[in-house]
């Protein structure tokens, strides 16, 4: 169970976008995400996991409204399991192409019948 990059995103919109969902048969734990400003622009971020469709809201966020200032990178360390359900981990940027995400983790395959 190597680490490696899940996804990457920067949206060129204010709008809500997937960076990750696990392949079918594909248990991950997301262990990392960066988040660069990289506009020169205060920007605030938004992180979101659904754990069975597309909703990205207050009832799935992780992280509202957090700001970044101009050129900071934040690293957040965590461990959060995601599985094959339809799942998705998204991301906002209030500023278009301002916030770069890059996210960290491990897949595993699902063995069959456990």
């Amino acid at each position: 169970m190597a680490l490696k990059q899940l996804g990457q995103a920067r949206e060129n919109s204010t709008n809500a976008v997937k960076v990750y969902s696990p392949n079918i048969n594909i248990d991950s734990v997301v262990t990392t995400i960066v988040l660069c400003e990289q506009a020169g622009a205060t920007a605030t971020f938004r992180i979101f996991i659904d754990d069975n469709g597309t909703t990205y809201d207050q009832s799935t966020a992780l992280y509202y409204d957090v700001t970044l200032q101009a050129n900071e990178t934040l690293q957040i360390d965590t461990s959060w399991p995601m599985s094959d359900t339809r799942g998705n981990l998204a991301y906002r940027s209030s500023v278009a192409n301002a916030i770069t995400i890059t996210v960290f983790g491990t897949e595993t395959i699902q063995e069959p019948g456990l």
